[in-house]
């Protein structure tokens, strides 16, 4: 087995005792390496090498926990940078959500205006990590799950050297639960994803080895009959058969806006306020697992479940020890996706070993839905320069670009809103 140093940015999140979970449920993989958690909250940071410390120990591995809040000296000599972080916390989520309401456009962590500042936020960070990778770590890749992953990546890939994967279980559980509402066994589809991060569809979607698109329709049809499946899943079910794909279900924001929109400003909170509500409860699980003799997550107490981010540290140990395997990768194109550009970053399976990743070319996405996604990777580009590079001008046009917003006025008073309450996690000249 390899031995490696990965540095884990955001290790004192609400998902890192998850995280660290991961790591030990594949720790035969890194026996003998270093993982370093970094965050700017030591006391958390102290909690989670406890928990982690116990769990190594109980399973008999030979791996060390660091921590520091010194990101650059965190960083040193390592081979592996794992990135999982929020600038601004739930809070600055709260006002992505809740900002765009106010303007009839739905508010969401990832998608639209919600989406595109958080990525202003998460890139001005990145290109401070990119800046202490150079110095303490110049050998290293970067292994990304900081949202929105498509536009960060974007960013890296076009403006840094370092290699760059991000990651998102997505195109595993999007057909799962679509498969699941119909009522059938998840354990006999056969599914391929490819498009976008968050804006990926179907090109194979085989159930015990005939096309499924019949069992979902039936099953949509009966549903709508019964009135049997909440609003939500049945619509992603509809989208499905009307489409003859499977969605990422970030669809219904496009397809049933006027629909969400409603739904988003009649509720009393947004998603941000539920999860800080919770937040304290997910620590008071995580200290009394951390004074426990064996800690062990409990899910539904848990941010996110028991195992965390589990994508990056499978593509780490396909790396690291040259499996040769295949995973779903968000990385430039380079010709595998006919429909886009070669230098835009897509979802789509990739072959890992020691040299890297190279996407698999799995065909073309349906006639019925790729203008879309095509809008919204033309809309990812823009995105991605005004935040590396650009000024306020750039972000405007990019927002407006945007397929919940395409309108001019809107987008220069989500900007100057959201730009005004964001102010301290954003450079200046985004600002002017």
């Amino acid at each position: 087995m390899a031995r490696i140093k990965i540095a884990y940015i955001g290790g004192g999140s609400t998902r890192a005792p998850g995280t660290v979970a991961s790591f030990v449920y594949q720790g035969e993989n890194f026996q003998g390496s270093e993982i370093v958690l970094i965050d700017l909250d030591m006391e958390r940071l102290q909690l989670i090498k406890t928990m982690a410390d116990k769990m190594i120990r109980q399973r008999g591995l030979d791996i060390t926990i660091s921590i520091t809040t010194d990101r650059r000296a965190g960083l040193r000599d390592c081979n592996a940078v794992l990135t999982s972080y929020r600038p601004g916390g739930f809070e600055a989520r709260y006002l992505d959500e809740s900002i765009p309401l106010k303007h009839n456009v739905i508010g969401q962590e990832t998608q639209g205006p919600g989406g595109f500042f958080m990525a202003l936020r998460a890139i001005h960070v990145m290109q401070g990590i990119l800046e202490d990778m150079e110095m303490a770590c110049p050998q290293a890749r970067l292994f990304n799950y900081t949202n929105p992953i498509n536009i960060v990546s974007q960013a890296v890939s076009k403006h840094s050297r370092f290699p760059i994967i991000s990651f998102c279980e997505g195109p595993l559980y999007f057909p799962a639960m679509v498969v699941e509402d119909a009522g059938l066994d998840t354990r006999k589809l056969d599914t391929v994803m490819i498009g976008l991060n968050h804006a990926c569809w179907t090109v194979r979607h085989m159930y015990e080895g005939q096309d499924v698109m019949p069992l979902l329709r039936a099953a949509y049809e009966q549903h709508a009959r019964a009135g049997t499946l909440d609003a939500g899943r049945l619509r992603l079910l509809k989208l499905t058969v009307e489409m003859e794909s499977i969605p990422a279900d970030y669809f219904q924001y496009y397809y049933f806006r006027d629909e969400i929109l409603a739904e988003l400003k009649a509720k009393p909170t947004t998603r941000a306020q539920d999860i800080m509500a919770l937040a304290p409860g997910y620590w008071q699980h995580y200290r009394e697992q951390a004074a426990a003799e064996d800690p062990a997550l409990d899910p539904a107490r848990s941010r996110g479940g028991i195992h965390e981010l589990e994508l990056a540290i499978d593509a780490m140990d396909a790396i690291y020890n040259d499996r040769k395997e295949i995973l779903p990768v968000n990385v430039p194109n380079n010709g595998a996706l006919p429909d886009f550009p070669d230098d835009l970053v897509v979802e789509a399976r990739g072959y890992l070993d020691k040299h890297g990743v190279v996407l698999l070319a799995d065909g073309r996405l349906p006639a019925p839905v790729v203008g879309l996604v095509k809008q919204l990777g033309e809309y990812q580009a823009l995105a991605a320069e005004a935040a590396w590079c650009g000024r306020r001008i750039d972000g405007i046009r990019a927002l407006a670009s945007n397929p919940l917003v395409l309108s001019l006025s809107k987008a220069e008073a989500l900007y100057d809103e959201m730009a005004a309450a964001h102010k301290a996690y954003l450079p200046e000249r985004l600002l002017s």
